[in-house]
Formats: C-alpha cells, structure tokens, sequence
C-alpha cells in the first residue's frame, strides 16, 4: 500500500507532521480529516516503508495500518461514514436552492470554500448534499476551481449556475453571486408553483371542452344527421362542416395522432441540434409576451453579474466575457459577442451598446451616466433593479392573461358547436313542419 507523507494542521492549532497509509491520495485526504487534521502539504513517498513508525494527530507514533483501520471503524462507529454514490449525483430544484443559500451564508461570514463544503458535509439534514459537499470538496482541495467541480459532480446545478460561480470566484464574490442564484432559482420556482395553481382551473375547463366535443362528435352529431336525412332536409352548412370533421377524425384519428407525435419528435430534434439553437433562441425571442420575459430575464441577470464583477476589481472587458459566458441564449451571447470586440477596440461600453443597435436606451443612458460619473458598478445594479420590476409586472400580466384566454377559447369552441348543432336542429323542425 502507498505511503503517503503529510503536514497538517491540528484542531489547537499546531503543526504535526507523519506519514499515513492509503491506497491513493483521496483516501488519505479522508483519513486526515478523520483525525481532525487540515493538511498543508501531502506527497506520495517512493516506495513502501516496512515497520516504519509514523505519528498521529497527535504526535505520538502508531502503526499507520492499524490507525487507518481504527479511524475508519470509529468513523463507522459514529454513523459519519456514508456511502458516497459513484458518478454524477442528481439534486432536486429545492436541493440546489438549500445547498446555494446554505454556502452563501457560510461565505458570506468569512469561511473559506473548503471549510464551509465541510461544514455542509457534517450537516445530518441535507441528505444528497451530503454527498455533494463531500465531493465537491475532495476536488476543489487537489487544485480543480469550484466551478469545474460543482460541473463533475451534479449536472443538476447546470451551465448557467456553473457560468456565474466562475464568475463569482474570478471576481472574489462567490457568496454574493451565490445569493444571486439563490434568489434567481427561488423565483423560478415561485413562478412555476404559481403557474401550475393558475393551471388548475383552465386544466378543467380544457378536459371539459374535450369532452363535450367527443359527445358533439361521436353522438349527437350522428344522430343530428339520421335525424335530417330522414326529415328529407337540406344539411345546414355548419353542420356539414361538423359531420365532415366527425367523419374525418372517427376514420383516421391514429393518423392524426403519429402525425402530431412525429412533428414533435421532429422539433425537438431540430430544436436540440448545435446548428439550429441559434435560430431557435432567436425565435424565443421574438414569442409574444415569452420573449420580453426572457429578454427582460436577460436584462437583470447580465446588469447584477455586471455589476459584482466591476465592484470587486475585475477590468470590465473581463467582466464582459465571463458575462457572456453566463449568457445561455446563443442571440444574446452573439449580440454580447459583437460588444466585447467593440470595447477591446477601445470604444467605451455606452459606445459599443449604441452601436449594436440591440439595447434598450434605458439601459444604455444609465450605463452612460455611470461611466460619466465613475460609478458604473451602481449604475449597473440600478438598471438591474428597474428591469427585475419589469420583468415581476410582466410575469403579474402573463399571469393575469391565462385564465381569460382559457375561457375565450373553449367558450368559442363549445359556442360555436352548440350553434351549428341548434340551426341544424331549428332547419330539421322547420322542414317537418313543411
């Protein structure tokens, strides 16, 4: 077995050194920390010591063999010792939240990364983050910047969420990006939750609709039509219209179902390919109502990482590209993209947004009076304030929308049926009645 030697900060303070024995280096940085050490420096040494006497924590000398296996059965023993799963841990939404505000409050009363991420380890409540924190921190401890490491071990914390923690951790402001995030991903899942209880009630009206339109279609409309043509009457228009529709559906409606299914298929196909996400992000854009919530979503999120980046010393062209970065929306990282050149070129940042043409004024006049002023890092977060308030009464007015557009729509289906159903029944009495 590997011999490893270390020198390692004891929980009083001092200094110990000694060798330990491990089958590699993540396992002897685990069977430090058992013994309450943080280490300074740890190597490999050449080859295996035989009968070598190594120290403990505490400076007296033990068989490191036996000392490994006493540390791991006390581990044990204790219940700190958990299966850590191998490969890539998967969190709920509301893990990713806990886990973002739990290391943002730590960062922000002076821990650093790797003593925090032990905190959260030693946490008995957070269940899979546990197992995040532990493995996060063996990573970020052999050199791997905390970004890379959040990306090797969850996928659930995502490209963006990776993007501004190294953001963060190039600016010195991790724990405030990380409360960024926090609160971004809390009003994602605020907007959600309040999404699917608006749904709830039109949910029922739709299923309703549908169900009064099979009746319309499979029963009524049938009997309408043996009625009329018994009667020797002429079929009212709308009504032909129906029973064509009815005649249409009872014969080929698992057609029309795989039609509906492959067109699916198809656009997520040609929504997923790496060539299309450009035209498609374009597009999104461009939605009625969607787009200004996800142009004013951009807005904020691009103004406050603006903004801590330039507060805490970075250069703004800097700030600029980790911003693009963060940007997931390929339009909007090519138009960032376009601005970057612009300012590298020597052009102010007011300059470069007016000449890209893809900026709001407002926008641009704020950044102008803060570079004017020399407060452009207030300025940023004033503009990222006003659009947040935009972007919450857009949400309040999408919000507001569903329910009577619901109502519009499956009351003129159902007023339109009920319509064409009674003229042909009135037309069926009046031609009796001849």
């Amino acid at each position: 077995m590997p011999i490893f030697a270390y020198k390692a900060l004891a929980a009083n303070g001092s200094v110990t050194t000694g060798e330990i024995d491990a089958t590699d280096r993540p396992e002897a940085l685990r069977l430090l920390d058992r013994k309450g050490l943080q280490p300074v420096h740890l190597r490999e040494t050449t080859g295996v010591v035989r009968g070598a006497k190594k120290t403990d924590g505490k400076g007296k000398p033990a068989d490191s063999a036996r000392a490994a296996a006493t540390a791991k059965a006390e581990a044990k023993a204790e219940g700190k010792e958990a299966p850590i799963p191998d490969g890539p841990i998967k969190l709920k939404r509301q893990e990713v939240i806990l886990f973002t505000e739990e290391l943002a409050d730590m960062l922000g009363a002076g821990l650093q990364l790797e003593p925090a991420l032990k905190s959260m380890e030693n946490r008995q409540e957070l269940g899979n983050l546990k197992a995040v924190s532990f493995k996060v921190r063996q990573i970020v401890r052999d050199g791997v910047n905390f970004s890379a490491a959040l990306k090797k071990v969850s996928p659930s914390f995502g490209p963006l969420y990776c993007s501004l923690a190294a953001a963060g951790e190039a600016s010195g402001a991790l724990d405030t990006i990380l409360k960024r995030q926090a609160h971004y991903l809390k009003t994602l899942a605020e907007l959600q939750a309040r999404l699917i209880l608006a749904m709830i009630y039109p949910s029922f009206l739709v299923l309703a609709g549908v169900g009064v339109s099979v009746v319309f279609v499979t029963v009524l409309i049938p009997q309408l039509t043996a009625l009329i043509e018994s009667s020797g009457g002429k079929m009212p228009l709308g009504a032909t219209i129906l029973i064509s529709l009815s005649d249409f559906l009872s014969k080929w409606w698992l057609v029309v179902v795989l039609a509906l299914v492959a067109a699916f298929i198809f656009f997520k196909a040609w929504k997923d390919n790496e060539a299309n996400q450009p035209v498609w992000d374009r597009m999104k854009l461009r939605l009625p109502l969607i787009g200004r919530v996800i142009a004013s979503r951009f807005y904020v999120q691009f103004l406050e990482t603006m903004a801590n980046l330039v507060s805490n010393g970075l250069p703004l062209l800097r700030a600029l590209e980790l911003s693009r970065d963060a940007t997931q929306n390929r339009s909007l990282r090519d138009q960032l993209n376009k601005v970057i050149d612009q300012v590298g070129d020597g052009r102010a940042f007011s300059k470069a947004l007016i000449r890209n043409g893809a900026f709001p004024p407002l926008l641009i006049d704020m950044i102008s009076v803060g570079e004017q002023t020399g407060k452009i890092d207030q300025s940023l977060r004033r503009a990222a304030e006003r659009y947040d308030k935009e972007l919450d009464k857009d949400l309040q007015r999408i919000m507001a929308l569903i329910m009577p557009t619901v109502l519009i729509i499956m009351a003129g289906l159902i007023g339109t049926m009920a319509y064409l159903m009674i003229t042909a029944i009135f037309q069926t009495i009046s031609n009796l009645g001849k």
